[in-house]
């Protein structure tokens, strides 16, 4: 047979199995469709929306420390090389992450050993921001999380407790790390709040608009020290828990996994 001859062959049977499979798709795709129209209205019946409750990181973040811990280098670009792949690096606790139980304790989980089912978790929102506004130093104490029950009910199994200071409005400003020259000042916190939900709640996380747990004038890491070794984890830099009802969403935490890991940057949202 000519060399032509053996192409156009070839050719012929690529379509028709193109064909085939094109179909074969089309059918497998209908039938996932019909099959998950039940969940997905389910869905949609418990959840209305979804809200983005992570920052956008770049170089310019704020950091604890005050200098930059993250950086992106293009290593290909689609002009040289038809697409695009950059490297980065970061210190884990930069943007919106995750503080895992060994950040600060000598043996808890890592970031990668964290449950999946913490993971997704009942939020509830404490409100201070108008106290914030007033005082940078203030702190989420017993007595808030007390007014927080009166008025949604119990804090659910498996919630993550998240302090709404305000503090994701100032990102952009040096307001965001308060730092004085001697302390940083923004809310947290306090220790006995932090106790409480240990000791009368089934919470298994908690989170902050600010830079850390602790509030910022903090030289004891109080509160760090004892929630994170007893196995809970935290979620420092959150945005936008004023666009989240105090009660009744679900927080989705796409924390990172790689061993060892002592926490890292995620991309965190809220179903509605």
């Amino acid at each position: 047979m000519c060399d032509i001859c053996v192409m156009n062959a070839v050719k012929d049977k690529m379509l028709s199995r193109r064909s085939f499979f094109k179909s074969a798709a089309a059918v497998g795709a209908a039938a996932a469709v019909g099959s998950s129209m039940t969940g997905t209205a389910a869905m949609a019946a418990g959840h209305g929306s979804v809200t983005d409750m992570t920052h956008t990181l770049d170089a310019d973040f704020p950091t604890y420390f005050g200098e930059s811990q993250f950086s992106m280098e293009s290593k290909f670009n689609f002009a040289e090389h038809h697409f695009n792949l950059n490297q980065f690096t970061v210190n884990e606790h930069t943007g919106t992450h995750v503080d895992a139980p060994l950040h600060f304790s000598a043996d808890g989980k890592s970031v990668d050993e964290i449950p999946v089912s913490n993971l997704i978790a009942p939020l509830c929102v404490i409100d201070i921001a108008a106290r914030a506004a007033e005082d940078a130093d203030t702190m989420v104490t017993p007595d808030d999380i007390k007014a927080w029950i009166a008025a949604n009910g119990e804090i659910p199994d498996n919630a993550c407790v998240a302090m709404h200071s305000g503090w994701a409005a100032h990102v952009g400003s040096d307001k965001f790390r308060g730092f004085d020259g001697k302390a940083q000042h923004y809310p947290g916190f306090h220790i006995e709040a932090a106790k409480m939900l240990m000791e009368e709640t089934g919470a298994t996380s908690i989170g902050v608009d600010t830079l850390s747990l602790d509030h910022g004038m903090s030289a004891d890491f109080a509160t760090h020290y004892a929630w994170l070794p007893s196995g809970r984890f935290g979620i420092e830099n959150l945005a936008n828990l004023d666009k989240v009802p105090a009660a009744g969403a679900t927080l989705i935490v796409g924390a990172p996994k790689h061993r060892g890991g002592t926490g890292g940057p995620a991309r965190i949202f809220a179903m509605v």
